[in-house]
């Protein structure tokens, strides 16, 4: 019998093998993405790229998030997760060669078509390996997991690609670590070959849109309208993080890389002793903690600039960084437990196709918001930060007053 298609009672350990092999793909494709994928905003201002075409990539983003989560649902529901896996690594990898081998802004629209997305994307597919190999009254710890070990990447990748960039220039370094990113995505597809197998009872045609749709329970709805503006407050400054640290502050992409890994180091640190509380507990208040992190960070990251500047002391504005990238870790307080409890109230026979439709909604909408973001940076940073501190404020608010609690049966 494989791991995959284990009966619940065995699936406690948590650490099968499609787990293990998942979460080292993960840390494969992580890695490559995150070596230059954080430093494109940079990389456009290099080849003639103004504000409003950096603040379009990451609008472009949501909106390519959005658009693949369903059919990337869908695709792992109809074919299985190791299979769709499969394919939307491929497709990254096209979408790497087409960066390294044009020197152009268009160039990195046009792969980002493949590569930018491949989190989303995939991101049904994983949930759904997790929701066949961890039992029930684990799936937050299994979730955790993942996000814990996804961030391993996401804190290592821009440090080594920050170095390759500050040695290689920027145009060069860029595509440089794309090359590095394509050896690695293909490492990830050999790990999903050999070492990983379907469920046979995942090969089955997923339900339409339109079904899904009217699956979504008031609970499922009122986390997705709450998670809608807690995603404006997250995207309308996220393209730009790098220019207003770099650009605005006058540090370099190496500090950049340093602030970025600060960042995923404190989202480690929080991911398995809340997954521990919450698979024993209720998960709105590990949810609602984690949009007031995510509703601070825009304040505090404008404060950093602007203190310094207030008290005539320069040398504040690096410790202060630090503490804003500190509570921009903190915001994956409670992610994996908003991330459970879409699978926990997602139909049992359609749980990558739910997910996959919640993501489509959500970053439609936000995908259509960040395109705002570019415009509101050439107001000045002020009103982009001030603007997604109002959103988030709004999405915590109506999660603490209409958001449900969903408490586990108890562990064995």
């Amino acid at each position: 019998m494989s791991a995959n298609s284990a009966p619940a009672a065995g699936r406690d350990a948590v650490f099968s093998r499609a787990m293990v092999s998942m979460l080292l793909m993960v840390v494969c494709v992580g890695l490559g993405e995150k070596l230059a994928e954080r430093f494109l905003p940079l990389y456009l201002g290099a080849l003639g790229a103004g504000p409003a075409i950096i603040g379009a990539l990451n609008g472009f983003d949501n909106v390519l998030s959005a658009l693949y989560s369903y059919p990337g649902g869908w695709i792992s529901d109809r074919f299985g997760y190791r299979r769709a896996l499969v394919i939307f690594t491929l497709l990254a990898c096209c979408g790497y060669l087409v960066v390294i081998l044009v020197p152009s802004w268009w160039a990195v629209f046009l792969g980002s078509l493949f590569f930018i997305s491949w989190t989303a994307i995939s991101l049904p597919a994983v949930m759904s390996l997790i929701n066949r190999s961890v039992a029930k009254n684990r799936r937050v710890l299994g979730v955790s997991i993942h996000s814990l070990v996804r961030r391993l990447p996401m804190a290592l990748g821009p440090v080594l690609g920050g170095a390759l960039i500050g040695w290689l220039g920027i145009g060069h370094g860029v595509r440089v670590a794309f090359g590095a990113a394509l050896v690695l995505a293909l490492l990830a597809v050999a790990l999903m070959l050999f070492f990983v197998e379907d469920a046979p009872e995942s090969l089955r045609p997923p339900p339409p849109l339109r079904e899904s749709l009217r699956w979504f329970s008031p609970a499922l709805r009122t986390l997705l309208v709450a998670d809608i503006l807690i995603r404006f407050a997250e995207q309308l400054p996220y393209a730009f993080l790098a220019v207003w640290v770099c650009k605005n502050l006058g540090q370099s992409e190496w500090v950049f890389g340093w602030l970025t890994a600060i960042e995923m180091a404190m989202a480690m640190l929080v991911y398995l002793p809340v997954a521990w509380l919450a698979d024993r507990g209720g998960k709105k208040p590990y949810i609602v903690t984690t949009f007031v992190f995510f509703t601070a960070f825009p304040s505090v990251l404008y404060l950093a600039g602007r203190v310094p500047e207030w008290l005539g002391r320069p040398g504040l504005v690096l410790p202060l960084l630090g503490v804003a990238f500190v509570v921009r870790g903190l915001k994956e307080f409670g992610e994996p437990t908003r991330k459970s409890l879409i699978l926990d109230l997602a139909p049992e026979e359609a749980k990558a196709a739910t997910f996959g439709a919640y993501y489509l909604i959500r970053d439609v909408i936000v995908g259509v918001v960040a395109f705002s973001a570019g415009w509101l940076w050439t107001l000045g940073p002020g009103w982009n930060l001030a603007v997604a501190t109002a959103f988030g404020l709004a999405g915590t608010l109506y999660f603490a007053w209409r958001g449900q609690d969903l408490v586990p049966a108890p562990l064995r």
